[in-house]
């Protein structure tokens, strides 16, 4: 009987306690092994979020500098006798080498990942400030001497902000398409993705404070003056080098592949990838067909053509979605909507941005000079305003507008109805013609000439400009991810950012025409020719204009959500 009992088998791993291990079956050593594994695995890869989350951070920080322009833009005029036209010329410059290589830029980031274009932006900044450093001093130079410091220095000062403008578009679309990427998932992917977006918009507030408090000129009797731009720009060199360089190392997009193969496996549920060649391979060979490169090479080093035909196979299916998902993106009539509402509605906050200095000396004669605002104030004000409309818009879409149950590119087929998670809903598209609203009345209120003589209201303008013109721009890539997926990001934003520049540019230049008139009719400061302006007659028309600009594109916008054929219509949740 006992014989019996110790040959069953059942009975074994209980009688036999001498050849068992106090650690277990093999099998249990192997689940203890590949657990703790996994468990570093998912402690290395929150590490590398949590990495180029703070870098990404960081990063937008520093890109943010492009926007105090009107921080040291006067002093262009001022000092180096550049007229409103050349200031103009100089920020449109700016504004369009920024805007008009993100499509590209994204492109590149989708495909080769963020750590090449924070390189890239390295250079294009240290180089871009170093040359705008040294040509300031020169004009300066040239000023002193008699001359007027405009022909030797205009353009290479022109070139020198080209350049930033391209490095600021690389590191800014490195850092929010990191996060976009990283963090898709999740109820509150909206404040993850806003964060560097909003980073960026207090950028200006912290580069500002730091040029006006601490990289100063002294005055003769001792008092604190204007901002000292060649010590500013040295500063601005230097700090953006080095965040390029560290953002080299350190910006990656983590898990990209499980990103990928998601994004694939929620087509194939939606039927849109029939048809597809790459996908009818993939299918033959998960059914056993052998590929003859397999017959020919593969009975040579199985385990080394495996690994190489899986990689070949990444490849091939990232490249395929990503070309397959810009191209359903450019044939969606509503982007195009959304597009142009987006350019007419954030072209005149771009423009008041780059031209908020000047507009504050119009506000008082060559006269009165006690009662005048600064425009590191008022820079400041529209930063701080801006960065708390981009978190509290971000905030606002997670917590009351409803969301699609995956990170992918919404069909419109059941897979992408969202999980109602609370009684009230508010639409994005609410929030964000809501916006464009607020970003009005401040061109309003500064068009009726209310602000004119007192420039202690200045503030409900910045304020209003600041709060719509960052909360637009904070909801605007959002949107963008909720319909149209965060694999492709990159380059889906890009082309819808490459609007701002042709607004900033057609209001830049309206400005300076009504201006420069203006400034003909204007009492001289100088003997020479009249390049100041002081009055309504100024800037009434232009923002009378801008404020029409922002409600067509506010409608537009609308149109694209409940027109024929919308969102709304088809399902699309937003």
């Amino acid at each position: 009987m006992t014989t019996s009992s110790s040959s069953d088998p059942s009975l074994a791993p209980l009688l036999r306690s001498a050849s068992s291990s106090t650690l277990g079956s093999p099998s249990s050593q192997t689940s203890i092994s590949d657990g703790s594994s996994n468990l570093k695995l998912r402690q290395k890869t929150r590490a590398l979020r949590a990495v180029a989350f703070v870098v990404s951070i960081i990063a937008a920080l520093g890109a943010g500098s492009i926007t105090v322009f009107s921080l040291y833009g006067h002093l262009f005029q001022s000092r180096l006798h550049y007229t409103q036209f050349q200031i103009n010329g100089i920020a449109s410059a700016m504004s369009i080498a920024m805007y008009v290589p993100v499509p590209v830029i994204g492109y590149m980031c989708d495909r080769v990942g963020p750590s090449p274009l924070a390189l890239f932006s390295a250079i294009l900044l240290g180089g871009g400030y170093g040359l705008a450093a040294g040509m300031y001093r020169k004009g300066l130079a040239e000023v002193m001497d008699g001359g007027k410091g405009v022909k030797t220095t205009f353009p290479p000062m022109v070139l020198a902000f080209v350049v930033i403008g391209i490095g600021t578009s690389a590191m800014y679309i490195g850092a929010i398409t990191t996060c976009a990427k990283n963090f898709g998932k999740g109820k509150y992917r909206g404040m993850m993705l806003v964060a560097p977006i909003a980073s960026f918009g207090l950028g200006g507030m912290v580069i500002s404070q730091i040029g006006s408090r601490i990289l100063y000129e002294i005055q003769p009797d001792g008092s604190k003056g204007d901002v000292n731009v060649f010590h500013f720009f040295l500063f601005l060199c230097i700090l953006l080098a080095a965040l390029g360089l560290i953002g080299t190392f350190t910006l990656r997009i983590v898990d990209e592949q499980d990103l990928i193969d998601g994004a694939v496996e929620e087509l194939e549920r939606s039927g849109l990838l029939e048809g597809s060649e790459v996908f009818r391979r993939r299918a033959d060979r998960e059914y056993g067909t052998i590929d003859s490169n397999v017959e020919d090479g593969g009975l040579m080093d199985p385990a080394r053509d495996d690994d190489d035909e899986d990689d070949d196979n990444d490849r091939l299916k990232k490249t395929w979605l990503l070309n397959a998902e810009t191209r359903r993106f450019l044939t969606d009539h509503t982007m195009w909507w959304f597009a142009i509402g987006f350019w007419l509605i954030i072209g005149p906050g771009e423009a008041f941005i780059n031209n908020l200095g000047t507009v504050i000396g119009t506000l008082y004669s060559p006269a009165t000079k006690s009662n005048e605002t600064s425009a590191a104030t008022h820079v400041s004000i529209m930063a701080t305003v801006s960065t708390v409309a981009r978190l509290l818009a971000a905030s606002l879409s997670d917590l009351l507008s409803p969301s699609p149950h995956s990170q992918y590119v919404q069909t419109g087929f059941p897979t992408s109805l969202p999980t109602l998670r609370q009684k009230l809903s508010v639409s994005r598209i609410v929030l964000f013609i809501a916006a464009a609203i607020i970003l009005s009345i401040g061109t309003l209120v500064l068009a009726s000439g209310a602000i004119q003589e007192h420039g202690e209201r200045f503030w409900i303008v910045s304020g209003s400009i600041g709060a719509g013109y960052g909360a637009v721009f904070s909801l605007t890539p959002i949107i963008v991810t909720m319909i149209w997926g965060v694999e492709n990001f990159g380059t889906n934003f890009g082309i819808i950012a490459l609007t701002p520049a042709l607004g900033s540019t057609m209001w830049g230049l309206i400005y300076s025409a009504v201006y420069q008139a203006g400034a003909r009719d204007s009492p001289s400061l100088t003997d020479d020719e009249d390049v100041f302006c002081f009055g309504k007659k100024c800037y009434s028309s232009t923002f009378w204009a801008m404020t029409v600009c922002v409600w067509v594109g506010a409608v537009m916008v609308l149109w694209a959500w409940k027109g024929r054929d919308g969102w709304s219509r088809r399902g699309i949740v937003i």
